[in-house]
């Protein structure tokens, strides 16, 4: 028996809407808005952004060390809005989920992870403005938006079924498929540690880094990779000097020789397989392609703020894809 109609229905709306929360909130921190709104869950002590002057006038006294930008306030706070209304959606799926328990092939312990994952979410947002976009809160709360829409995508995969466990018969993709997550989930995290510590174009070079020279001998790895440095301390635009961000642009440039291997070699296995696993190699290999291009070019045309965003997205996409393959490659235990 499959799950409920209506919950399958539901996942794929979550799915979709996590999708968009991801990519809005590259764009608000892309666009220097992260810190639009100083206080949280509200805009400067009220549930939207301050727009008249007397409400500027008020705010700007009330926190004068953070003036009202109102078009990064807007930003902030659609951001807001739209990850709320996710937080409900995936209440929501908990709730049916858990109602619907008895009935044979419902998910339901992954929605209920869901709405623990969306309630820690929810904390990283508060402290990535309370603690003024600590560089380590920052990425794990991108990765956690990952983690939430990779799971809200299986979940939905689960639901309808389609094509699952067409490819376990396939030998050791299973281990394969295991370390292509890995590499990825790897790299997205040197991803998201570049991007917070402003470290994008640290190397204004492609394929060297600065000056003509692939590996600048002043990096600081040191530095660049210190986790921790306490609180009160305003991490916007960064607080690196230029060598540290160097050594993480470089780690990152590593990172990303690394998974295009791994996953290259995943993508090519997937081929072999022949059928739904060349499609899925496909799907794979151009994810990866998709990725690396964007990667190359916001080094070389100086991270405009589309490419910049569509990087983000390219991260999301590949790991539905992967998701994908852990789906078609995972029988469903018949019930």
């Amino acid at each position: 028996m499959n799950p409920h109609p209506w919950f399958y229905r539901l996942s794929l709306l979550a799915t979709a809407t996590a999708l968009c929360v991801v990519v809005l909130g590259a764009w608000v921190r892309l666009t220097d808005a992260g810190l639009g709104c100083p206080d949280w869950p509200g805009c400067y002590g009220q549930w939207d952004v301050p727009n008249t002057p007397e409400a500027i006038a008020a705010a700007n006294e009330a926190f004068p060390d953070t003036p009202v930008h109102v078009g990064k306030g807007w930003r902030e706070m659609v951001h807001r809005y739209l990850a709320s209304g996710l937080g409900l959606l995936i209440v929501g799926m908990g709730v049916f989920a858990w109602r619907q328990r008895h009935r044979p092939g419902q998910p339901w312990r992954v929605p209920l992870l869901l709405v623990a994952l969306v309630c820690f979410q929810g904390l990283l947002g508060a402290w990535t403005v309370t603690w003024q976009l600590k560089p380590a809160v920052v990425t794990a709360h991108l990765l956690g938006g990952l983690t939430t829409l990779s799971l809200l995508w299986w979940v939905t995969l689960r639901s309808n079924r389609l094509g699952a466990g067409r490819l376990s018969q396939v030998p050791g993709l299973g281990v394969f498929l295991a370390v292509g997550v890995l590499a990825a989930v790897g790299q997205i995290t040197l991803g998201g540690w570049t991007s917070t510590n402003y470290a994008a174009l640290a190397c204004n070079e492609f394929p060297t880094c600065s000056l003509g020279e692939y590996w600048p001998d002043n990096a600081d790895f040191g530095e660049g990779f210190v986790l921790w440095r306490g609180l009160g301390v305003n991490y916007e635009f960064g607080v690196l000097d230029h060598p540290a961000r160097m050594a993480i642009h470089l780690v990152h440039r590593i990172g990303a020789i690394a998974v295009t291997l791994v996953l290259g070699g995943l993508a090519f296995w997937l081929w072999r397989a022949g059928g739904l696993g060349r499609v899925m190699g496909v799907a794979v290999a151009g994810a990866l392609g998709l990725q690396v291009l964007i990667g190359i070019g916001n080094v070389i045309y100086s991270l405009p703020l589309t490419l910049a965003v569509a990087h983000n997205a390219g991260a999301a996409l590949l790991m539905l894809v992967l998701v994908t393959a852990i789906h078609v490659r995972r029988p469903i235990a018949r019930s």
